[in-house]
């Protein structure tokens, strides 16, 4: 039996788009036959919504998977400053490498999934020291973005940095996956990769995100992260536009960075009967929220930094048979258009308040992009088979020693 060791910043109860993404492939590679453990930080994110702990480990079964929680700094805002955030980002990679250089007879692979950056840590170090393979999951091009947000200053010493240790993590590790065929273009174009690399998808779980029974209600709803890549201000001005007309209610669920300030826009421009905020809510209620709205939203910013990504609620909200508004060029652009579930608007409120009245005014093509999109990620994207593609590149990695 493989023993396969994940490392990942984020894992339940955390409800960001990755922890389920986490949890789902370690309990699909478990139920397939392999001995799986999960090294990740106690839960954390969003930050400052879970209470502080400082025990240095606890472990845990989940479904068949090995969970190892690491101490790592907590951050108590919900939008923390850079020393804050910055300590939470390196102190877990520090902590699960010291944890796997005493465990690491106890592995043939190790997968570290990035972003943020440093989670390569582990894997690079442990590449170095012993015959542990090391596959290493993209889902960001992370330097790229945070670059683009202002997060980050192009050509600084830490962008330098940076690079350098991406770099160095792609030539030390023996498999890339990565979720977008643009995302690996991207990556391919800047850095040498030696390790063979191919297309893991982030997928959706379809046994779970599925259209449920019940009426539709005169809602659109944003499921995700409430961050810096997305243009969720310009949505609630799209809705205010769109006020005495179409009577839409916008739910947004989820928290964030940006939620306070996103809070702050709707009680400025008067939309607190338009907009509602539900919070983090049970990833087992979401499939009914989306199940019952009209639209499902992805606005992504117009960013060549974030032409790469392919947001997973997207793939939810097809799931579910819901169409989806996306904006952003890039890969959202062309999951829009291969599904026909999704069309791209222009990033203002107005493109915005346009695109959803002219699929709000046909619910017939809303209708049959629903159809589309359900059709088209339980074809192409569901995680089971995603997962069973990651064990299949495990059994080929380590074959010689099984």
């Amino acid at each position: 039996m493989r023993r396969v060791c994940i490392v990942s910043q984020h894992f339940p109860p955390e409800k960001s788009g990755n922890a389920s993404r986490i949890y789902d492939t370690a309990v699909h590679l478990a139920d397939l036959g392999l001995d799986v453990t999960v090294l990740a930080p106690h839960p954390t994110f969003p930050t400052g919504s879970f209470p502080r702990t400082w025990r240095r480990s606890s472990v845990q079964e989940v479904n068949g998977v090995h969970v190892v929680r690491l101490w790592t700094w907590q951050p108590a805002s919900g939008d923390p400053g850079f020393p804050s955030r910055m300590a939470y980002y390196l102190l877990f990679p520090l902590h699960a490498a010291f944890w796997l250089i005493f465990a690491q007879n106890r592995f043939d692979v190790i997968v570290t999934s990035a972003p943020p950056l440093f989670t390569g840590l582990p894997g690079y170090i442990l590449r170095r020291t012993s015959a542990v393979k090391w596959i290493l999951d993209i889902r960001d091009l992370w330097i790229d973005a945070s670059i683009g947000l202002g997060f980050l200053k192009e050509g600084s010493i830490s962008e330098r940095l940076s690079r350098r240790f991406e770099q160095a993590c792609l030539s030390r590790a023996d498999f890339v996956g990565v979720t977008t065929e643009e995302l690996g273009r991207r990556i391919a174009s800047r850095y040498r990769v030696a390790a063979p690399m191919e297309l893991m998808p982030n997928g959706v779980d379809t046994d779970l995100f599925h259209p449920t029974s019940g009426g539709k209600k005169r809602q659109i709803i944003y499921a995700g992260n409430v961050g810096h890549a997305q243009d969720l201000d310009k949505v609630a001005l799209a809705i205010k536009s769109m006020n005495g007309t179409y009577d839409l209610k916008f739910l947004i669920v989820g928290d964030g960075d940006t939620k306070k300030h996103l809070e702050q826009l709707v009680k400025t421009e008067n939309l607190a009967d338009s907009i509602i905020f539900t919070g983090t809510l049970p990833r087992e209620e979401i499939p009914r929220l989306l199940s019952e709205s009209l639209v499902g939203m992805a606005p992504l910013k117009r960013l060549a930094n974030l032409e790469y990504a392919a947001p997973t609620k997207a793939y939810e909200y097809m799931a579910c048979g819901l169409p989806f508004v996306g904006c952003g060029d890039g890969e959202i652009a062309h999951l829009a258009h291969e599904s026909g579930a999704g069309v791209i608007a222009g990033n203002t409120p107005e493109a915005i308040a346009a695109t959803l009245a002219t699929l709000l005014d046909d619910p017939g093509r809303m209708e049959e992009m629903g159809r589309r999109g359900r059709e088209y990620v339980a074809e192409h994207y569901g995680r089971r088979a995603v997962a069973l593609k990651l064990k299949q590149h495990i059994e080929r990695m380590t074959w010689t020693s099984a």
